[in-house]
């Protein structure tokens, strides 16, 4: 496949229904008051844009595969940027639903695993390049971020806490402990299922890490995933305002009104103090090392320096 260019005129070109981009549907209509959330979007829009203008040089082109993390509704012209810890099992299970010609009625009644089964939703990098250029023209196209440190402090809390991901302790678990724990046992070698998050952190800002192979999908950037400064997403969502966002989003699209975005009933979700509480142990040097690696996601998303940090 030849690469393409998402080029300057795809910048929230979706047309609805009747030819009218979903921002103008949404002006026009009657049911909607002039919401602060349309201001709101408009402003994160405005941000990504003029940080994408500053910091990048040179557009580069797409190739299908960047596209893996794009996934296709093509009943509502919906096009979904999945990050891994921001709310993207309950958003795939929605996509399944809206794409499922009424097989799936309650994301809710979708087991976890199902959403994540790669048949169960098709990606952009599924289509050949004419496709996916009247896509990415013609489509609404969002994703949904998170304040990076606390998205890559829940990444490290999922995979490397609970006993039963041992596909993660083998594959990674085992890598950090031999290269970052000085006088490893044999059975940490072996299981890899007792990484500390410093250990973590040396593994991410370890050249090795990503001269060998690209960061696992859980704690990638957001900016490498979803390519928000060559792709004009319409919308992005924060995970900070997920019911008001994922409810905006259903509406533009004119879904179904009993498609519901999952409420979130979460007690271990990782918090801002909690975040904290693993940087206690970071000393400044590695803090403000991480702190750059995850740089361009605070910028593109406007999110500020954590107050815990001691970095200034």
């Amino acid at each position: 496949l030849t690469p393409f260019s998402a080029s300057e005129d795809m910048r929230s070109t979706w047309q609805g229904k009747a030819g009218r981009s979903p921002l103008q549907a949404l002006y026009e209509s009657d049911q909607f008051e002039q919401s602060s959330l349309q201001a709101v979007h408009q402003q994160r829009r405005e941000m990504l844009s003029n940080i994408c203008s500053r910091y990048t040089r040179k557009r580069r082109l797409l190739q299908p595969d960047d596209l893996r993390h794009l996934v296709v509704d093509d009943t509502h012209g919906l096009l979904y940027c999945y990050v891994p810890k921001v709310a993207c099992t309950n958003w795939k299970r929605v996509m399944m639903v809206l794409t499922g010609q009424g097989k799936y009625q309650d994301p809710l009644g979708i087991p976890a695993h199902e959403a994540h089964v790669p048949s169960n939703l098709r990606t952009l990098s599924e289509y050949s390049v004419p496709e996916i250029n009247y896509r990415l023209r013609s489509y609404l196209k969002f994703l949904f971020v998170r304040e990076p440190f606390e998205r890559l402090v829940s990444a490290y809390r999922n995979k490397f806490t609970l006993s039963y991901n041992t596909a993660f302790h083998k594959r990674y678990g085992t890598k950090i402990i031999r290269r970052h724990r000085q006088e490893p046992s044999d059975r940490a070698l072996e299981r890899g299922d007792d990484v500390r998050f410093e250990e973590f952190v040396y593994y991410l800002l370890d050249p090795r890490t990503q001269q060998e192979e690209p960061f696992n999908e859980h704690w990638e950037r957001v900016h490498s995933l979803c390519h928000p400064c060559i792709i004009h997403y319409d919308v992005v969502g924060k995970y900070e305002t997920l019911a008001e966002d994922a409810n905006y989003i259903l509406q533009l699209v004119g879904a179904d009104t009993s498609v519901k975005f999952p409420a979130s009933s979460k007690t271990t979700r990782t918090t801002d103090d909690m975040t904290a509480q693993f940087f206690q142990d970071i000393s400044p040097f590695y803090q403000r090392r991480l702190f750059n690696l995850y740089k361009m996601d605070y910028l593109l998303f406007n999110y500020s320096i954590p107050s815990y940090l001691r970095i200034r």
